[in-house]
C-alpha cells in the first residue's frame, strides 16, 4: 500500500505540467467540449504512461554500473524536477494566458509535441524506478492514469476559473516530487530509520 500511495504522490507531481497545459485548452473553450478532453487526457496520460517505462529500460540497463549511488541520482534528479516546477510555477504568478481563438480545433501534432514536453520529467523519474526496484507496470498505470485523470480536471478547471489554479497545481506537485526524493534519500542513508 505505500509503494501504491508513494506511486499516486510521483504521478500526481508528474502531472501538473499537463494539468497547466489542460488549463490552457480548457480557457480557449466556451464550454467544455468532451471528445477534446478525452484525448487531452488520452495524450497526456499516454505518454506520462510511457515515459517512465522508456526511462526504467534506460535506467535497468546500466544499474550495475550505479547501484551504490542510486538513491543519490534519485535526489538529484527529483529535486531538480521539483524545483524546476517550484521556479516555473513562483516565475509565471504574473503571467496571465492570453487566448487567440476560441474553441479551436485540436492540432494532433501539438498536442503531440504538449505531450511529450510534459511528460520528459516522468522518464528521468523512470530511471529512478529502476534503481529503486519499483514495479514499472504498476507506475505506469498510476501514473498514466493519475494523470488522464488530472488533465482532464485541468480542462473543465481552466474552462470555468480560467489562470487562478495554474501556478499554484504546478507549485504544489514541484514540491511533492521534492520531498519525494528527500524520502528516498532519507531511507537509503538510514538518517530516520
Amino acid at each position: 500500500m505505500a509503494v501504491f500511495i508513494e506511486l499516486f504522490l510521483i504521478g500526481v507531481g508528474l502531472a501538473m505540467d499537463a494539468f497547466a497545459v489542460s488549463v490552457c485548452k480548457g480557457l480557449a473553450m466556451r464550454k467544455v467540449n468532451k471528445t477534446q478532453m478525452l484525448v487531452i487526457g488520452l495524450f497526456f496520460g499516454g505518454f506520462q504512461a510511457l515515459m517512465p517505462f522508456i526511462g526504467w529500460a534506460l535506467g535497468t540497463r546500466f544499474e550495475t554500473y550505479i547501484v551504490s549511488i542510486d538513491h543519490w541520482i534519485a535526489f538529484l534528479l527529483l529535486g531538480y524536477i521539483g524545483g524546476k516546477m517550484i521556479v516555473e510555477a513562483v516565475r509565471e504568478r504574473s503571467e496571465a494566458v492570453e487566448i487567440e481563438q476560441m474553441d479551436p480545433p485540436l492540432d494532433l501534432k501539438e498536442l503531440i509535441v504538449m505531450a511529450v514536453a510534459t511528460s520528459i520529467d516522468a522518464l528521468a523519474v523512470g530511471i529512478t524506478f529502476a534503481f529503486l526496484d519499483y514495479p514499472i507496470v504498476e507506475a505506469m498505470l498510476i501514473i498514466g492514469i493519475t494523470t488522464f485523470f488530472i488533465s482532464i480536471g485541468g480542462v473543465v478547471i481552466g474552462n470555468v476559473f480560467g489562470n487562478k489554479y495554474k501556478s499554484k497545481a504546478e507549485f504544489a506537485g514541484g514540491l511533492i516530487l521534492v520531498l519525494i526524493g528527500v524520502k528516498i534519500l532519507v531511507e537509503h542513508l538510514g538518517i530516520l530509520g
